[in-house]
């Protein structure tokens, strides 16, 4: 498609479209499962595009992009090495999917200002969290309140060793965080109105009632990151008003609904040093024993739970993206996912993100702090905010070159008439 035809192509046509896709990709739950899962936010896109094929825009790659193709390219390839090829093979076709639907993702929010991108992400976010807190409620019900039990689920409640952990509309706690992170993030980077507030206090109580260590940790360092970012008055401002808020919640969901939720937490936390990380610990070991054995290739891709079953009799995941990739992919798979995880921190960096859309740096940080105890290489929360970096990055080098080109005109035409004047 012609580039000029683009940019003249209003920014408000793909409002509900947009909104409709950041709704969808949290319904990560609700899959077909086909050896990997085909999700619903996938079959829209493929229909989108299937209907709108003349409107696909390919933008031009970001050089993190570039990079995160390579490291799929070589986290594939290591599949035709590895014992176990038909776990490769579906990991080869998810990956292709996802990248399909990135790329599709990624051409329909070119079409749109990051003004209509960011309210998309407020109310998908509020709808998001507040589904997810009804179906909690009502699961908690259904279950009678009786707790006991180990990895039960019921509706958007895991009763997970006398825990009763929010999922909402995932199918994990810990990946609920994931997920909502860039909704916490910009609803604390945009304060100013109520429906963002009210979209914050939905997260933050959906996020606390996941009883996610991790996730909640990366969630405080989050915030600390953003009062350090901001001016010290408005910092002062932002404390108090979470302090408040955060009270208001605490009296309501303990005192009123009598419901222990801080003791619940401080028992989750107190657990860590029994439960070695709910198992992690373990499992990390695991996984650096297997790229001990296959320190150039790794494992091949997507076999580590094929190796955890023959060697332990258990499926688990390793838990951590960066040890996962390693185990793996190997020493060539890690440095190439490192140097898009790198390439990422310096574009945020080069366009002073952290300053004018600090939501998207926030966001970044959030994600990386949760590779630490998540497995995502590939991830539809992670793709989406990757093409939604993209776009903006690709705006922001627009209005620079547009820019340039209205400076370097009237030169141009001053040293014209200069010369015909001489």
């Amino acid at each position: 498609m012609d580039n000029s035809l683009h940019m003249k192509i209003k920014p408000q046509r793909y409002q509900f479209t947009i909104f409709l896709m950041i709704l969808l990709v949290t319904l990560a739950r609700y899959s077909i499962p086909l050896g990997f899962s085909l999700k619903p936010y996938m079959i829209f896109l493929l229909l989108f595009i299937f209907f709108h094929l003349s409107s696909f825009y390919f933008q031009r790659l970001q050089s993190y992009e570039v990079a995160m193709l390579f490291f799929y390219f070589i986290y594939c390839y290591t599949g035709a090495f590895a014992l176990h090829p038909e776990s490769s093979l579906r990991i080869i076709l998810g990956i292709t999917l996802y990248l399909t639907c990135y790329f599709i993702m990624k051409s329909i929010l070119s079409y749109s200002s990051p003004k209509v991108i960011e309210e998309g992400i407020s109310n998908a976010g509020i709808i998001f969290n507040a589904i997810s807190l009804l179906v909690y409620v009502i699961g908690l019900r259904s279950a009678n309140l009786e707790f006991e039990g180990e990895r039960v689920m019921e509706l958007g409640v895991l009763v997970d060793r006398n825990y009763s952990r929010l999922i909402g509309l995932l199918e994990d706690p810990n990946f609920f965080v994931f997920y909502n992170t860039l909704f916490f993030a910009y609803y604390i980077c945009h304060p100013h109105s109520w429906k963002n507030r009210l979209g914050l206090m939905l997260c933050i109580t959906a996020n606390l009632l996941t009883f996610s260590r991790g996730g909640i940790v990366a969630l405080v360092i989050m915030f600390a990151i953003y009062l350090v970012l901001n001016k010290p008055v408005k910092q002062m401002k932002i404390l108090a008003g979470s302090v408040i808020s955060l009270s208001l919640l605490a009296y309501i969901v303990i005192v009123q609904l009598k419901f222990d939720m801080l003791g619940m937490i401080d028992a989750r936390f107190e657990d860590f040093s029994d439960d070695g990380g709910s198992g992690r610990f373990e499992l990390w070991e695991r996984a650096w024993d297997f790229f001990s054995a296959n320190m150039i290739l790794g494992i091949g891709a997507f076999n580590f739970s094929d190796y955890n079953l023959f060697y332990h009799n258990d499926t688990l995941t390793v838990h951590n993206t960066f040890l996962d990739i390693l185990s793996e992919s190997g020493l060539i798979g890690i440095s190439f996912f490192l140097v898009f995880i790198y390439l990422v921190f310096i574009q945020l960096w080069r366009f002073n993100v952290h300053r004018v859309k600090q939501y998207l740096f926030l966001t970044y940080i959030g994600f990386v702090l949760q590779m630490m105890f998540l497995s995502v290489i590939i991830n539809d929360m992670f793709f989406m905010y990757i093409a939604i970096l993209s776009v903006f990055l690709h705006s922001i080098q627009e209005e620079k070159a547009n820019k340039k080109d209205q400076i370097k005109q009237p030169l141009e035409t001053y040293a014209y008439l200069k010369k015909r004047t001489s």
